[in-house]
């Protein structure tokens, strides 16, 4: 049984508000990453990322269990039975590096596409990265 490689750029990194919700104790290795695309802040709370040229950093989480996916593919709104339209996010493997440039293999990634971030009124992120942490005690 081969491991699961998923490449996150949101709410499902360490330190967000996911990552203990979904992936804590289930996660066997976790390598911080860039990805190529293009990463928005939507208005909804999360990041969206679409395909480009950009770096976009990340982390590849390594799952032990490959049927992990489905509760990931089920967080993101995301079956493969659907058409590209019915899903928020559409789920492929890309190319993941290191911050040396060195390739790290493919991994998973949940997408949107360019007219699903317009639609949700998604904000260009040059600089790659998204942190959606708020400190609750304050609010």
């Amino acid at each position: 049984m081969s491991n699961l490689k998923v490449f996150v750029y949101g709410t499902l990194k360490p330190g967000e508000y996911n990552y203990q919700r979904y992936c804590e104790g289930k996660v066997v290795e976790e390598k911080r990453a860039i990805a190529f695309g293009q990463l928005f802040d939507l208005p909804l709370g999360y990041p969206a990322m679409t395909l480009g040229e950009s770096p976009v950093q990340g982390f590849v989480l390594t799952f032990s269990n490959p049927a992990f996916l489905d509760v990931l593919d089920e967080l993101e709104d995301y079956n493969p039975h659907r058409t590209p339209e019915e899903n928020e996010y559409i789920r492929q493997q890309i190319e993941t590096y290191n911050f040396s440039g060195e390739p790290l293999g493919l991994a998973w990634v949940y997408l949107m596409t360019v007219e699903q971030v317009q639609r949700f009124g998604g904000v260009l992120m040059p600089s790659g990265w998204w942190s959606g942490y708020v400190d609750t005690l304050t609010q």
